[in-house]
């Protein structure tokens, strides 16, 4: 498929302004550790977010949401609520991203998230490259919920995982990689600051979701989000002295960015190698 060079930007600025218009209604079932984050985030780049975790009312909270995003923390009523909202998912055909936090770490984590991946259809994954890595069931290197690959490192199981279940995969890192099994979009920006600021990826996996209900397209949805938290991170810490502040800073950017910023957006296109199975 041909990776188009100049109507990209132009794209995402209008999915941004779209999302902006939309302001979609994001279920969010996340970890313990980053509700707060999460909703901020949807909150400075204009969706709105319903955070549900009861196994009992999730899947009347997903008929009521635009879109979902799950977030694997999998505490102990966590699972039960993942398995309720993936029936809905599947039900009523709600776009949806899964974050699969950690995946790789323990054996009961990656059996129930490749479950979940496997068992649901999603939009697309967003993730660290030791995650994707996992998830593709190749090896990887974790620490926790801490990847120690290279998003380049992933490539190949981004490139197939997105191929094989028919979603857009995107993988986190010094630069971002985002892939649907035949195009792949480099984007770069963003500020080492980032993975020192808690919830931070788990916030883009929602910005993702956001983006993908009003593009209806999780291709361009993917990129926008990871765009724009590119732009913004790298703003926000023109402005901040550390994580602390970037973390403020970082909503104030969001809240203020405008679809012309992305017609600056440092991205790089290629098609994925035919040796990876990219191409005719």
């Amino acid at each position: 498929m041909e990776v188009d060079q100049d109507a990209l930007p132009s794209r995402l600025a209008g999915a941004w302004q779209a999302m902006r218009e939309a302001r979609p209604l994001i279920l969010c079932i996340t970890n313990r550790v980053t509700p707060q984050r999460v909703a901020d985030v949807l909150l400075a780049a204009g969706a709105s977010p319903v955070m549900g975790d009861n196994p009992s009312e999730v899947e009347q909270m997903a008929a009521i949401a635009s879109g979902v995003y799950l977030n694997t923390g999998l505490h102990e009523t966590q699972v039960a609520s993942l398995e309720a909202v993936a029936r809905a998912i599947n039900h009523l055909d709600k776009p949806a991203v899964l974050d699969p936090v950690g995946v790789g770490a323990t054996k009961y984590r990656t059996d129930r998230v490749r479950w979940l991946l496997e068992s649901t259809r999603f939009s697309a994954v967003r993730g660290n490259a030791s995650e994707i890595r996992a998830l593709s069931g190749g090896g990887s290197n974790t620490r926790g919920v801490d990847s120690i690959d290279s998003s380049e490192s992933a490539l190949e199981a981004a490139s197939a995982l997105a191929a094989s279940n028919g979603l857009v995969v995107a993988v986190s890192g010094e630069r971002d990689l985002v892939t649907d099994g035949e195009r792949i979009v480099h984007v770069h920006g963003g500020h080492l600051w980032l993975t020192l600021v808690t919830g931070a990826g788990c916030a883009l996996g929602a910005l993702c979701a956001a983006c993908v209900v009003a593009t209806k397209d999780p291709w361009i949805g993917t990129i926008t989000a990871h765009a724009a938290f590119a732009v913004a991170a790298e703003r926000a810490a023109k402005r901040s002295n550390g994580p602390g502040t970037l973390s403020i800073h970082l909503l104030d950017e969001l809240a203020s960015l405008r679809p012309e910023a992305f017609l600056q957006s440092d991205l790089t296109r290629e098609e994925v190698p035919a040796e990876l199975g990219g191409g005719a």
